[in-house]
């Protein structure tokens, strides 16, 4: 092995390293009253990104509160909240510039709202209308877009991780500068692609911020039984990459470090893991009831931490922010988001034969084959299908 990659000191005497040995501090710049710490080193930021920030939080909120209602009315069929860990998603996503490649898990439609998607493109993709950009073919909450750099989102946990590594590296390859961002929860660091990933970066030196987002549980499985080492920070230092641990619900710890994670990143052509310590106010998904698993008081006990107050109450201190324009903005998103879902539903599915499309530059005798059939069994039973059976 090696020289310039490990440790040469000898001892001689048997001495093991345990998760105590590695010391990992958090980053905390803004207190729960929305002060800074006197000692606190400031982001780059101002009026008009703070604007921005607060603006993404509070739609995204509405959002959430709104589709979930939705769920539950029957209207979309599934639903997943980005409630108490906006500040680890917007804080970061606006730390980084447009052409940034971001490959999410599910949870971070706030980023995706940040760089610019609308209400009727966020509607269109969860009732699956033939406006949506997926063409309709995935659940809701599984956004995607090409003019926003941001990579469709798939269901199954951390296989973007490899994939974003592989975007870092073309990044490089073809001399951009800019950097892939990978989104994924404690949860999915227990998958192989994880590991896999992270080490395939740190040897390949690809320009990735790999943003791990400890909520806590993975689903209804806390920490604790996930794993028994130093969180997620700890497994970064172990595949020689550049590590930071912040507070996931302060918004100005998140968007410092990941804006210098960024600069790291580009200038040295190297992957930087962030670990946000945050926590998932509501639900996993609208098919959870995390009462099974977690207490009342827990939840009353991380409220008071909410990262979109906190950064509220930031922005009233400076000046920038007045309690009844914040009351204005609420009122506006809830209306708009209301107004959209009563457009978006009306919408038709798209045409059955859209279902092919895409897959291959033009599709295979097999898909035709199978889209026939499907359109025989659709005509045979279409009170089944009331949706398809008139977009034949």
């Amino acid at each position: 092995m090696s020289k310039a990659t490990l440790n040469t000191d000898t001892v001689h005497r048997v001495g093991f390293l345990d998760k105590a040995s590695l010391h990992i501090p958090i980053l905390r710049i803004l207190q729960a009253d929305g002060t800074t710490y006197e000692t606190a080193v400031l982001p780059v930021i101002d009026e008009t990104l703070a604007t921005k920030i607060y603006d993404t939080c509070v739609f995204t909120r509405v959002l959430d509160e709104r589709m979930l209602g939705a769920q539950r009315q029957g209207r979309i069929s599934f639903y997943m909240t980005c409630t108490g860990e906006e500040a680890a998603i917007v804080g970061s996503v606006a730390a980084l510039v447009q052409e940034d490649v971001i490959l999410a898990q599910y949870r971070e439609h706030a980023a995706l709202r940040y760089r610019g998607f609308t209400t009727e493109q966020f509607m269109n993709q969860m009732f699956s209308n033939e406006k949506d950009l997926g063409k309709g073919r995935q659940m809701p909450i599984h956004y995607g877009s090409a003019a926003l750099h941001y990579q469709t989102i798939s269901s199954p946990l951390a296989t973007q991780i490899p994939q974003a590594t592989g975007v870092g590296y073309s990044l490089k390859m073809q001399g951009k500068r800019k950097v892939a961002v990978c989104y994924f929860g404690e949860g999915a660091a227990s998958e192989g692609d994880f590991h896999a990933g992270l080490n395939m970066a740190a040897v390949l030196k690809c320009p990735v911020i790999f943003f791990c987002r400890n909520n806590g549980y993975a689903i209804s499985t806390p920490t604790e039984e996930q794993f028994a080492g130093n969180g997620i920070a700890s497994r970064g230092v172990g595949y020689g990459m550049h590590t930071i641990r912040v507070d996931g619900n302060d918004m100005l710890a998140v968007l410092a470090a990941t804006q210098q994670a960024r600069a790291y990143a580009i200038e040295h052509n190297a992957p930087v893991l962030i670990e946000a310590m945050t926590y998932r106010l509501g639900a996993h998904s609208s098919s959870d009831d995390p009462s099974g698993y977690r207490s009342k008081d827990e939840e009353a006990k991380w409220q008071q931490h909410d990262p979109v107050k906190r950064f509220k109450l930031w922005l009233i201190n400076k000046g920038w922010l007045a309690e009844a324009d914040d009351v204005k903005l609420h009122e506006k998103y809830r209306e708009e988001v209301l107004a959209a879902v009563k457009v978006a539903e009306k919408i038709p599915v798209p045409m059955l034969d859209e279902i092919i499309e895409d897959v291959y530059d033009k599709p295979t005798p097999v898909l035709r084959k199978q889209l026939a059939d499907l359109k025989e069994h659709i005509k045979k039973y279409p009170q089944a299908y009331p949706k398809s059976a008139g977009r034949l």
